[in-house]
């Protein structure tokens, strides 16, 4: 078997040969965390020379290769191309847009029009539908393949087209100027996409790509960086016994630590955020390159034992009950259940820095918790309720934070951090405006329980930040419909948005929530009164509830958690 492999560029790739997915190759198959993945990688990570990994090839016929390995890529590249033609396109730039699709279909040797890239499982709609310049001309049943397809090119169509509009609407850039800072702006992607390095490894026939391709398939998937690491850290760490491998002992500590929790936890993602927590920001993808070129044989030891301490203190901030937090720091298991119940992970090499500080006393607790309480109101805000994501900017600054921790001895500085961070939190909290306009949108019905776990932690803060610490055992309270939920869809107003508000809800005990069952307003008051359970003040006023009034008080708690409960 012979196998040549020479470094190549994307626009080199595609300017030198035709190429073909073969039927045995997977169908395309990456969704659109994938696709977000690879725009992240490339375009709002990427340094120079970009290197995206390896590409296997067989030839059958002069210039014309079969894909063994690497097909997920290319065709996401081809796919990318294709959107930014259009783009082209449509901003009358109809000679960059030619340039583009000269490297998505081109004349061959016959002088007859060729697409670069061609796969037999989709065709003709990748053909037809995606690659052609123009309308499709063939109507078709889109099959599993196809939508995967049709969804990567409709999220990097929105991808390139927010660009354009983003500059379209930016008052600050004079209208004469737009256009040419657009194709600036199309071209840069266009070359940064046709500069990313691959190493192409070509082989002699089609018997051989089948060889590979079954070699390549055995193994299910490429090796994890957790398996890079661990034989990195192995290949320096030599056992100084033949019947005890400390280094395999203390890898399976880790393994353990981190894969035995009742939450999912993820090797890989501890180790990049055990490293941001200490060292440069770096991409998963990346970071074992990073590792390899700075962990050697006098590092690995530290390395390593670093590593199993750090599992300890990952599996404690997600999985609080793993740790055995004093009565006195209980506010700070909250704030980091909390988190957890948000489902936001870009604060965790911050708080894994932070936490870390605190139980090699760098820190105090009063200082821990006034930050992990900033960390806990801000992602309320940012999160939870007006549910929006970071382009990249906060990852990096709570990545930059935990390192500037990690390396500071000085305690006086610590606290200066933790202020800074605080600072920076505060400048990135969505307007009032934003938080009024969304804290409706979030409600629970027993037709609709996703949000039930936030809508309880909601109401028991609310309920705090009214009546204060009263000895109420929250544990035992469960959720309480005002207007019940039964007349759900009775009318057009009676829907489990409205029902389910937040302004709708109050906390009772279970044995008050069965006797109150779908009982009107006034028996429910009697029935609250008569059990001396509190109520919201706004409700005790009231003699009588409606739509309005579930509006009225959903606006009311809105300010209140803005302009109290969680103001940062």
């Amino acid at each position: 078997m012979k196998i040549e492999s020479t470094d190549q560029d994307i626009r080199t790739l595609l300017s030198s040969a035709y190429y073909r997915i073969p039927r045995f190759q997977r169908p395309y198959s990456w969704d659109l965390e994938n696709v977000e993945e690879f725009w992240n990688d490339i375009f709002e990570e990427n340094q120079n020379d970009y290197f995206i990994g390896s590409m296997v090839v067989y030839e059958f016929d002069k210039q014309h290769f079969g894909i063994v390995d690497g097909q997920q890529r290319l065709t996401t590249i081809t796919i990318l191309l294709c959107v930014i033609r259009n783009v082209l396109n449509q901003q009358n730039m109809k000679n960059l847009a030619e340039g583009v699709n000269s490297i998505i279909e081109r004349r061959n040797i016959d002088n007859k029009k060729e697409f670069i890239l061609t796969t037999e499982s989709s065709y003709p709609y990748f053909q037809d539908h995606i690659q052609k310049w123009g309308e499709p001309e063939i109507e078709l049943e889109l099959m599993k393949e196809e939508l995967s397809i049709q969804s990567a090119y409709n999220k990097l169509t929105d991808k390139v087209q927010d660009i354009v509009i983003r500059i379209e609407d930016d008052l600050s850039i004079d209208k004469k100027k737009k256009k040419k800072i657009i194709e600036k702006r199309l071209t840069e992607i266009r070359d940064v996409l046709l500069d990313l390095k691959i190493i192409l490894i070509r082989l002699d026939n089609e018997d051989d790509a089948y060889i590979i391709f079954e070699t390549l398939n055995t193994r299910g998937k490429d090796l994890s960086l957790a398996d890079l690491v661990k034989n990195h850290l192995t290949k320096y760490l030599k056992s100084q016994s033949a019947s005890v491998d400390q280094t395999k002992i203390k890898w399976e500590k880790i393994l353990k630590i981190i894969q035995e929790t009742s939450i999912e936890l993820n090797v890989d993602t501890f180790i990049h955020h055990s490293w941001l927590s200490k060292y440069n920001y770096v991409t998963l993808k990346r970071l074992f390159k990073v590792i390899k070129k700075q962990i050697k044989k006098k590092d690995a030891q530290e390395f390593l034992d670093d590593l199993i301490y750090d599992s300890k203190l990952y599996r404690q901030i997600h999985e609080t009950s793993f740790g055995n937090w004093k009565k006195e720091e209980l506010r700070l298991k909250q704030a980091l259940d909390a988190l957890m119940l948000f489902k936001v992970r870009q604060q965790t090499p911050c708080v894994l820095s932070l936490v870390r500080a605190y139980k090699l006393k760098q820190i105090k607790k009063k200082h821990l918790e006034s930050a992990l309480i900033s960390i806990e109101k801000f992602h309320y805000f940012f999160t939870a309720i007006t549910s929006q994501r970071s382009s990249g900017g906060i990852s990096y600054m709570y990545a930059s934070l935990a390192r500037r921790i990690y390396l500071e001895d000085d305690k006086d500085a610590l606290v200066t951090i933790i202020s800074e961070l605080q600072t920076k939190l505060r400048d990135r909290v969505p307007t009032q405006k934003e938080v009024d306009a969304l804290y409706s949108e979030h409600y629970y019905t027993k037709n609709y329980t996703k949000e039930r776990p936030l809508i309880r932690y909601m109401l028991i803060k609310h309920y705090k930040a009214e009546f204060g610490h009263i000895g109420l055992d929250y544990n035992h309270m469960t959720i309480e419909h005002l207007i019940p939920q039964s007349l759900i869809g009775t009318n057009d107003t009676y829907t489990d948005e409205k029902i389910g508000q937040i302004g709708n809800l109050i906390l009772v005990t279970t044995d008050v929530n069965n006797e109150l069952d779908d009982k009107n307003f006034e028996q429910k008051k009697t029935i609250l009164k008569d059990y001396d359970i509190v109520i919201p003040k706004s409700i005790n006023d009231a003699s009588s509830w409606s739509i309005e009034d579930i509006d009225i008080r959903t606006s009311i708690m809105s300010q209140v958690a803005y302009d109290n409960i969680w103001k940062m």
